[in-house]
């Protein structure tokens, strides 16, 4: 049982997550120095190794901000190249101390149905079967670590909670010791074995009960990694599903866990768009990643997602015209791509997460776009993830700092993909071996030959991706 003084529990949290890091603003180029390869990889569904993910924001999505709304675009989205589609919190929103007029998605208030501003449970399932029916999957949005403060469990488990002087608390930032500003929300208490067994039947009963494929894992970190480690298991013995962590910086988790957040690439990518970084330092972080990764491991990859839009930064601001160009990396580096709502209809706006602020659809601009790099993924077994695709091998040339060139070969797939990353128009000598050869240049559809000693011309941000 956790104790009620606030120096011992934030003693807890710091002693449970001392190698954890969770500042999402740095480069996190700090390595693990254990050995990862003998870490057993968890079971993966076999769809998962060509998929890219789609993330949905119901509220904002239609002006019906409901399942219908969304069931009714699966088509849509599955032609443009998505597999997976994630849904944020499908589950009805705390009211007591809400933010906004709405309230967060991420305060639950019950975690066995769904918010009846979406539709019913009979709405949901339908989603869920469409999406099936056209062979896509379908991930649900799972807050593990808190609830809202008038979740079903507070008035009859108030020990399920954790609490100081007897009363309820926010959660504690397991990085620095200190409260969150989480003020719509109260920390569970993983000490109670009895709230792990409702949390645990509660995430079966979605896989069971509507045959859901996986979650997201809202701040993987704040959960001990013993919870995921006994409901893991529970999960892929129902069937096998994908589970994708919000964190990236603890190594432990790397067993329960088919892929986290890329966070040090994203803000490595923004960093180099600003100017603040050379594109040399894209491989410093990948070794880096290398070290602490198990080789099984991979990583979702992504310029845009809820948190980001909503408090950071749209996709042009952090990228403005190189924004294009670091899509096109997120696509073909090692990992799974994400695409955030919207975003094949060139979002321009910092969506709301507690009011309505719904999407402006207009005529889906970049689909084409989007479809063009989701579709070379799925065909060309070497963008596959983890193990199922090519490693990364740079190719060489005489502007390292300035135009990023590389190559993924899997058999006799092959993909090359050469950027520049930089402002200015960049005319570069590329060298080496094993990327020569002839290719179609993906969106001129040109054919192309790729010699082991020649010189490219590239004008600002320009990107170049072949396919053989």
């Amino acid at each position: 049982m956790k104790q009620s003084h606030l120096a011992v529990i934030l003693c807890l949290f710091l002693l449970a997550t001392a190698c954890k890091n969770t500042n999402q603003n740095q480069d996190a180029s700090t390595t693990f120095t254990g050995d990862t390869s003998i870490t057993a990889a968890p079971p993966s569904p076999e769809w998962a190794k060509y998929a890219s993910i789609y993330e949905v924001n119901i509220r904002q999505f239609s002006q019906e901000g409901t399942f219908k709304a969304v069931e009714a675009q699966l088509p849509r989205l599955k032609e443009m190249g998505v597999d997976i589609i994630w849904l944020m919190p499908i589950f009805p929103i705390s009211q007591t101390s809400k933010k906004g007029t709405l309230g967060s998605p991420y305060a639950v208030a019950d975690y066995k149905t769904v918010n009846p501003d979406y539709g019913t449970m009979a709405d949901f399932k339908s989603l869920v079967n469409r999406a099936h029916a056209l062979g896509l999957r379908v991930i649900l949005d799972w807050v593990a670590n808190h609830t809202g403060r008038d979740h079903v469990w507070v008035k009859f488990h108030p020990n399920w909670y954790t609490q100081v002087n007897g009363k309820f608390v926010a959660p504690v930032d397991p990085a620095t010791g200190k409260p969150t500003d989480w003020t719509d929300v109260i920390d569970l208490n993983y000490d109670n074995a009895e709230m792990r067994l409702n949390m645990m039947d509660a995430m079966q009963y979605w896989v069971k009960e509507f045959d859901v494929d996986g979650y997201r894992c809202d701040v993987a970190g704040y959960v001990p990694n013993d919870f995921w480690a006994e409901i893991r298991p529970k999960l892929d013995k129902i069937k096998p599903v994908f589970m994708l962590a919000e964190w990236e910086d603890d190594p432990a988790q790397f067993k329960y866990f088919n892929a986290n957040y890329g966070w040090s690439m994203h803000n490595m990518m923004k960093a180099i768009a600003k100017g603040a970084r050379t594109a040399d330092k894209i491989d410093s972080l990948r070794e880096a990643n290398q070290q602490r990764f198990p080789p099984w491991y991979y990583q979702m990859l992504f310029t845009q997602n809820h948190d980001e839009n909503a408090w950071h930064n749209t996709l042009d601001e952090a990228f403005g015209p190189a924004a294009n160009t670091f899509i096109v990396l997120s696509c073909t580096l090692e990992g799974m791509p994400l695409v955030y709502n919207g975003m094949e209809s060139n979002l321009d706006k910092r969506l709301s997460l507690f009011e309505k602020d719904t999407i402006a659809w207009g005529n889906y601009q970049k689909n084409d776009f989007f479809k063009a790099l989701l579709t070379l993924k799925h065909r060309n077994r070497a963008l596959w993830n983890g193990r199922d695709g090519g490693k990364v091998v740079k190719i060489s040339t005489d502007h390292d700092d300035k135009v990023y060139a590389f190559y993924r070969q899997l058999d006799n797939d092959k993909v090359a993909v050469i950027l520049n990353l930089s402002s200015q128009e960049q005319t570069v000598h590329v060298s080496g071996n094993g990327y020569e050869g002839m290719y179609t240049d993906v969106f001129s559809h040109q054919s192309t030959e790729l010699r082991a000693d020649q010189t490219i011309t590239l004008k600002p941000w320009e990107y170049r991706v072949f396919t053989n």
